[in-house]
């Protein structure tokens, strides 16, 4: 079964339109992220990645099409259906975005305290259990400066899985860690996903990591979808803008050179003494 049709996703986007003002940065985008899936997010900056997880969040509305979450339209939603919503969504953001002044421990048992009514010894139990998940149960009582980068962003992600979500979305994580680091977070992800039974988007620009971990992987290119299926698929996709992309490629349909005047015509005026 094409793990991408309807019955199988528990996110769909259905001909999402999206932009500020005149510059359109989603334009009639349709996908689904299958249930129980990694799906990996991926395209070249500015490409609207990040503007797809807010979106799913509620934090932005499609100004057309539809977002939907379980069937349920997210644009449609009020506050009290789009709050129970996120109940069910974690979020691990770009560098981790843990509060500087709170214990790991603190910062783990956030989530719990402002969304739940549970007993503080079962919150205890609950965060050390997602701690020991992550290989910091030990660090319960650092301060996010006492740890690496590496061991923050697990932190961040047994923030993330604490109130057992169905959904987790990853903006960018493996950003600015050392290779060990970046295998231990990727490995965690999978295996968090496969242990927990989630549906994960990873955002990612580390291709080869992020199509280790995948079993899904979508591409957005100007304002669309340039193209979506499993990790092999996408690395044989004969769209120019993907080919350039999975490859690394510094030159191709994004451009190395900024557009501007010839080299011919700049350098006439340098010599002319125009500017």
């Amino acid at each position: 079964m094409d793990p991408s049709t309807s019955d199988t996703a528990l996110v769909e986007f259905r001909d999402v339109r999206f932009g500020y003002g005149a510059r359109a940065i989603l334009d009639g985008v349709s996908f689904s992220v299958p249930r129980g899936k990694v799906t990996a997010l991926m395209g070249a900056s500015g490409g609207g990645k990040t503007t797809v997880l807010r979106l799913i969040g509620g934090q932005a509305r499609a100004q057309h099409g539809e977002v939907l979450i379980d069937g349920h339209d997210v644009g449609k939603m009020k506050a009290q259906a789009l709050y129970a919503a996120r109940r069910r969504m974690g979020m691990l953001f770009q560098f981790g975005a843990l509060f500087t002044d709170m214990s790991v421990f603190d910062n783990v048992a956030f989530p719990l305290r402002e969304h739940t009514r549970l007993p503080e010894p079962l919150v205890r139990d609950i965060v050390l259990m997602k701690l020991d998940a992550v290989g910091l149960r030990g660090a319960r009582d650092l301060l996010p400066s006492e740890v690496s980068g590496g061991m923050a962003r697990r932190v961040a992600l047994a923030r993330a899985i604490a109130l057992d979500p169905d959904l987790v979305m990853y903006d960018e994580p493996f950003a600015g860690l050392d290779p060990i680091s970046l295998g231990t977070a990727a490995r965690l992800i999978r295996q968090l996903n496969d242990t927990l039974g989630l549906t994960s988007i990873v955002v990612s620009h580390d291709l080869e990591e992020t199509f280790r971990i995948a079993d899904h992987v979508v591409v957005l290119a100007n304002g669309g979808v340039a193209a979506q299926g499993r990790p092999e698929e996408v690395r044989r996709s004969e769209d120019p803008l993907v080919h350039q992309f999975v490859n690394a490629l510094p030159d191709g349909p994004v451009r190395f050179h900024y557009p501007g005047v010839s080299v011919e015509e700049d350098f006439g005026h340098v010599q002319g003494g125009g500017r």
